[in-house]
């Protein structure tokens, strides 16, 4: 490259520079380029063309200038501080991270190159959370956490199938719930029968019951209960599954007790699930909490049905 050349490649990034810093990244960009063109080994133009790029939310185009600045010279830190910040704003945080910590080693005195890693070190550390999360509110499996009710139905029940008709049934309706608590934050407060395919006319019965005036008072609740046990006795049901969030409940509050009673499960919100059936009967509490601004049902608590029972013995 001759004198004239070297004078006019300077010019042309220093004419970038100033562009770059009124904020004419456009501008700054088109003048790194005809640098480029002069000198297509500087790698100091591809990282200011680097720079112009990713301020110009061109981050194909950004990262492949910072890829090239670190080919034209790998030990150079720039380039992987550059690297570091266009996968940043990609949010590829992991990647990001790896290479700020590249940019350190070649230069381990940079405060600008250890923020960063300490900022990403936390964004990564987020962005990973904020996915698990995703993954727990999206794939909901709750058949694992009742498997003390599915011994029991099996020991009761075992001589039939039914008990398998029973647990699915136990399970799905829970699933549902917390679904629905995942997407809206609330749960419809509902008794949900599992009708006998052969004897229930299901025109007159449908397989759920809403109780949202059940637990209004001790009068609201009892007279809830006495239509349930009708209900479940004329349409011939063989389970019941009651679902409803804790915040309705003014009545029977089952966490205000003191003993064998006394309520060992914080006070956020959540959701009740009794099962009812002839032969077994069983209560749990699924925790409510909020994470990163996202609703999430904590696993089930087994209760005491003796001290914490939602409503009294369904089936006869």
């Amino acid at each position: 490259m001759g004198e004239s050349e070297a004078k006019s490649e300077t010019s042309l990034k220093d004419q970038g520079n100033e562009f770059f810093k009124a904020g004419n990244y456009l501008k700054a960009a088109a003048l790194y380029t005809q640098a480029i063109k002069k000198d297509p080994s500087n790698a100091t133009l591809y990282s200011n063309r680097a720079a112009a790029f990713l301020h110009l939310v061109k981050l194909s185009k950004a990262i492949a200038d910072a890829e090239m600045t670190i080919n034209l010279k790998p030990e150079w830190e720039k380039g992987y501080f550059r690297k570091g910040c266009i996968l940043e704003a990609m949010e590829r945080y992991e990647d990001a991270l790896a290479a700020f910590q590249i940019a350190s080693k070649y230069n381990p005195q940079s405060s600008e190159v250890s923020k960063k890693i300490k900022i990403l070190t936390q964004l990564a550390k987020d962005k990973k959370r904020t996915e698990e999360l995703e993954n727990m509110r999206s794939n909901v499996d709750m058949a694992k956490h009742f498997d003390a009710l599915k011994s029991e139905l099996s020991e009761k029940y075992g001589a039939e199938d039914s008990w398998k008709e029973f647990f699915s049934f136990h399970v799905e309706t829970v699933e549902n719930a917390v679904k629905s608590w995942h997407e809206t934050s609330k749960v419809d407060p509902r008794v949900y029968f599992l009708l006998n395919k052969e004897k229930t006319d299901t025109e007159k019965y449908a397989p759920a019951v809403n109780i949202d005036k059940a637990f209004e008072s001790p009068q609201t609740h009892n007279n809830c209960f006495s239509f349930l046990r009708q209900y479940a006795e004329d349409s011939f049901a063989q389970a019941a599954c009651l679902v409803t969030p804790k915040s309705i409940i003014s009545y029977p509050q089952v966490w205000k007790g003191q003993g064998s009673r006394k309520w060992k499960h914080g006070q956020n919100d959540g959701i009740f699930v009794q099962f009812e059936s002839p032969l077994v009967r069983r209560l749990w509490f699924i925790p409510s909490s909020t994470e990163k601004g996202k609703t999430l049902c904590r696993d089930p608590v087994p209760l005491d049905i003796s001290a914490h029972e939602i409503l009294p013995r369904v089936f006869k």
